[in-house]
């Protein structure tokens, strides 16, 4: 019964250090170019759109 929780917990514990250890790695990547990437630099003409 002891070694059953502690298996469980021991994954849980594996899946939150995988889950932490992601968000930590996202938080340090530079942004994307994408998505840093203004599209309308010029200034989008209103009488284009419908």
């Amino acid at each position: 019964m002891l070694a059953r929780r502690f298996t469980i917990f021991c994954l849980l514990m594996s899946l939150f250090g995988m889950l932490f250890a992601a968000l930590v790695a996202e938080a340090g990547r530079p942004a994307r170019s994408w998505d840093a990437a203004n599209f309308c630099r010029f200034g989008c003409p209103s009488h284009l759109r419908h």
